[in-house]
């Protein structure tokens, strides 16, 4: 009786260990929050450089004034990241890649990624960029 009690308390040990280590390598269990980026009729971006790590998870709130309609381009930056979803008003979205994340509205979204290859990466409105709708992504 007292060593099938200990097989057991044994093997619970060893997947309670294997567990842990397991999600000490999920990177996706904590996120590093960016600052959020405005995007403001009158004054374009409220960030125009955000600088990362790559292989970091990362959650980057993206919020709308509502003023004009923006449509928000990385198309290279998402192309060297992992997106693993993006979130509007409590609803999840898991996309196979990203090229652009519109606004019709005021409102946010997050964005939960993580960067793969180091560079610089622009992101931008078309047509709006030299109203101050423009910044770039540097991954280290």
């Amino acid at each position: 009786m007292m060593t099938l009690r200990y097989s057991f308390c044994a093997s619970l040990l060893v997947c309670l260990l294997a567990s842990q280590s397991v999600a000490a390598d999920d990177i996706t269990r904590r996120a590093t929050r960016l600052e959020p980026l405005v995007l403001n009729a009158a004054d374009g971006f409220s960030i125009k450089r955000y600088e990362l790590e790559a292989g970091v998870y990362y959650r980057w709130r993206i919020q709308s004034d509502g003023l004009e309609e923006y449509k928000l381009l990385a198309p290279d930056f998402f192309r060297e990241s992992w997106v693993d979803q993006v979130v509007v008003e409590g609803l999840e979205v898991k996309p196979m890649g990203l090229h652009a994340i519109e606004f019709d509205r005021s409102g946010e979204m997050d964005v939960w990624f993580v960067t793969i290859r180091p560079g610089t990466y622009p992101f931008y409105i078309e047509g709006l960029e030299r109203q101050g709708f423009s910044g770039e992504f540097v991954v280290k």
